[in-house]
C-alpha cells in the first residue's frame, strides 16, 4: 500500500493511463493525486481503460470512440457502458482540426453517443476541436445531457459561456500553463468555480515547466497551483472543489 505523502488530494478527472498504469499511478498517489478517471477512445483502448480501474483502487473507466476513431462506428460499445468501473461516455465529440475520420462520421458517431449518453443518463466527455459550433449543434439536436464536459477546454470567454449555457462543466489541462493561452486563462478566470474540473490528459499535454517530457496525474499540481494563482484561490481550495466537482459529476457518491 503506498502511503499518500502529500497533505493536498487533486483529482485527475480525465488522463490515458496506458500499459504503465501501476507504476504511473504509483507516483500519482505519492504526489497527492488520489483519484484518477482513465479514458477511453476506441473499443481496445476502453476496454483497456476498465482492466485497469478493475485493479486499482479510486481509478474509475470511460468508454467511448474518439472522433479519431470514428470511423469504426460504435459497435459493441453499448455494451461496454454496462461496466460498474464504467462512469461516463467518451471521450466523443468532433475533431476537424485533424480529420482522421470523414466529417460526416465523427457526426453520425458523436450522434450516437450523445444518445447513448441520455438513455442510460450517464455523464458524457466531450472532445472538440476547431469544431465548436456544430459540437454545439448537435448536442442541442439531441438534447445535452445532464452530466456534459467539455475536455481540454482549449476555448475563451465566448465558448465557455456557450458551455455553461447548456449547464456543461468544463476541465482545464496543461495547456493553461503554456504561455499563449491567454483566452484559456482568461475563461478560468470567468468559469465558476462549481463549474469547473482539472485535468492532465496524459500522457499528452505535459504543462510548463515540463513541455516535451511524457505527461502524467502526477503533473497536475502545475495547473492547479495557475488555476489557484488566476482566481486568488489556495491550491488546497483549488483541489478541494475540483475533487468535490468530478466526484458529483460523475455521480461517485452513488456507487458507494
Amino acid at each position: 500500500m503506498i502511503e499518500k505523502v502529500i497533505d493536498i488530494q487533486w483529482f485527475d478527472n480525465h488522463c490515458h493511463l496506458g500499459e504503465d498504469a501501476e507504476a504511473i499511478i504509483e507516483r500519482a498517489y505519492s504526489a497527492g493525486v488520489t483519484k484518477m478517471i482513465t479514458v477511453g477512445t476506441d473499443l481496445a483502448e476502453s476496454k483497456a481503460a476498465i482492466r485497469t480501474a478493475e485493479n486499482f483502487e479510486n481509478v474509475w473507466a470511460t468508454a467511448g470512440i474518439h472522433p479519431h476513431e470514428a470511423i469504426h462506428g460504435t459497435h459493441g460499445l453499448k455494451e461496454l457502458l454496462d461496466s460498474p468501473q464504467v462512469v461516463a461516455v467518451g471521450e466523443a465529440g468532433l475533431d476537424f482540426y485533424y480529420d482522421h475520420s470523414p466529417r460526416k462520421e465523427q457526426k453520425e458517431v458523436f450522434k450516437q453517443q450523445i444518445e447513448l449518453a441520455n438513455k442510460k443518463s450517464m455523464p458524457l466527455v466531450i472532445h472538440t476541436r476547431d469544431a465548436w459550433e456544430e459540437t454545439f449543434s448537435l448536442l442541442d439536436a439531441e438534447g445535452t445531457p445532464e452530466h456534459t464536459v467539455f475536455h481540454c477546454f482549449t476555448g475563451g470567454p465566448t465558448e465557455l459561456k456557450s458551455c455553461l449555457s447548456r449547464n456543461a462543466s468544463v476541465s482545464f489541462s496543461g495547456i493553461a500553463t503554456f504561455s499563449t493561452a491567454l483566452e484559456v486563462r482568461a475563461a478560468i478566470e470567468e468559469c465558476p468555480l462549481e463549474k469547473l474540473l482539472i485535468e492532465t490528459d496524459s500522457p499528452y499535454l505535459a504543462p510548463v515547466p515540463l513541455r516535451g517530457q511524457t505527461n502524467e496525474p502526477a503533473n497536475i499540481i502545475h495547473t492547479g497551483r495557475l488555476i489557484a494563482e488566476i482566481k486568488s484561490l489556495t491550491e488546497e481550495e483549488v483541489a478541494t472543489a475540483t475533487t468535490q466537482n468530478a466526484e458529483k459529476f460523475y455521480r461517485l457518491g452513488e456507487m458507494n
